[in-house]
């Protein structure tokens, strides 16, 4: 998970007090933020404070094998998952201050792409794998970057006074949906993925943020506190911003954090539903809002889930068939859709010696029907 830490605030500390925000449905500071791209599910990276410090772990989509990636002293959280689902973007504070890390599917080979003496953390990926979206307060307030994922190039998007936050890419490449508190509250923002033409989404006089693309970039989740100042929602509007509709309805308990399956039909999120306020856990629902189920049963907080997409490999080119000779001269071509005869001799159709040539033309004629019939896929709300 992102934060912006205070100098003396440690990340375990601020990660109690976003615990005790949660309840409230409040947000601290900034976040991480995630973009569903197509594929079919596979596992959902978290980060949770199991172990007494903030751990990336992954589980398999009904909540089981949950496992530490990151598996480090320091504090790693955040994570996001590349568009082809083998490498995971994070943020780490094992260099002593937060940065974004990349390491792959399996844990293995993380890798420092900021190397900056500020607090940066990935949002989001580009649809093609080749950047990653980012937030940091290198220039005094936390603002949007963007940089190739070998971490060269980075570049700053918005420039605003307020804090920009939570940038997804949509997955048609085009736009970028952030959170800015511009507006004087938390609100959801488009801008085209080069910063320009910022323009507010959710336009809502009640605090949103956390969006998340759905992967076929029809739509957009996110959360609001539009239905009670103190509980969150899972809400979802069309990628056009119209047709804004509650999901989740579970007044009083709070829902934040709302991250799309690959396929499009379940939402993934955080919720402190149950007998006590916290921890908070993570649950799955189906797109429509029914079917919330929870994935994680822990004593300490599960955060941020974000649903690797499991991309098919491509499918081999077929390889042409050549086409037939032409039949043997004086056969006879019997196939299921009629028959014809030479034009030689077609007095001797029963003939012995026709036997060679007949065999040959009907299964070049075979040969040539088959070939003709060949067809050529976090954030806190404030």
């Amino acid at each position: 998970m992102y934060y912006v830490r205070p100098a003396i605030i440690g990340l375990l500390a601020l990660a109690a007090l976003l615990a005790a925000a949660f309840v409230a449905g409040l947000v601290t500071g900034p976040s991480p933020a995630e973009s569903a791209f197509p594929g079919a599910n596979g596992k959902i990276a978290f980060n949770s404070d199991r172990d007494g410090n903030s751990e990336v772990y992954v589980m398999n989509a009904d909540g089981t094998g949950q496992t530490n990636l990151s598996n480090n002293s320091a504090h790693d959280s955040g994570a996001v998952w590349s568009p082809d689902g083998t490498r995971i973007a994070f943020t780490s504070e094992r260099d002593g201050d937060a940065e974004v890390y990349v390491m792959n599917a399996d844990g293995t080979n993380p890798t420092n792409r900021t190397n900056n003496l500020v607090s940066d953390g990935p949002t989001g990926w580009s649809p093609d794998g080749t950047k990653i979206v980012f937030t940091s307060n290198r220039d005094g307030n936390a603002e949007v970057y963007v940089m190739n994922a070998d971490g060269s190039g980075q570049t700053r998007l918005t420039n605003n006074a307020a804090y920009d936050d939570e940038g997804v890419w949509s997955p048609d490449g085009t736009k970028i949906a952030f959170a800015s508190y511009r507006d004087g509250h938390n609100q959801v923002y488009l801008m085209n993925a080069d910063g320009s033409n910022q323009t507010n989404c959710s336009n809502n006089p009640a605090p949103d943020g956390s969006p998340d693309w759905s992967p076929d970039g029809t739509k957009i989740a996110f959360a609001s506190l539009r239905d009670n100042p103190t509980q969150a929602e899972i809400y979802v509007m069309n990628a056009d911003c119209t047709g804004q509709t509650n999901r989740s309805n579970n007044f009083p308990v709070a829902d934040n954090w709302p991250a799309w399956s690959p396929d499009g039909t379940k939402i993934a999120f955080i919720s402190n539903q149950g007998p006590n306020p916290l921890p908070t856990e993570v649950f799955v629902m189906n797109a429509d809002g029914t079917g919330q189920t929870r994935l994680t049963n822990n004593s300490a907080g599960d955060y941020v889930p974000d649903w690797q997409p499991l991309v098919a490999p491509p499918t081999p080119t077929p390889t042409a068939t050549p086409p037939p000779g032409p039949p043997a001269v004086g056969g006879v071509v019997e196939l299921a859709v009629g028959s014809f005869d030479s034009p030689a001799d077609v007095s001797d159709r029963s003939g012995s010696d026709r036997a060679g040539p007949i065999a040959a033309a009907v299964a070049a004629g075979a040969v040539a029907l088959v070939a003709s019939g060949w067809y050529v896929r976090r954030r806190w709300l404030r």
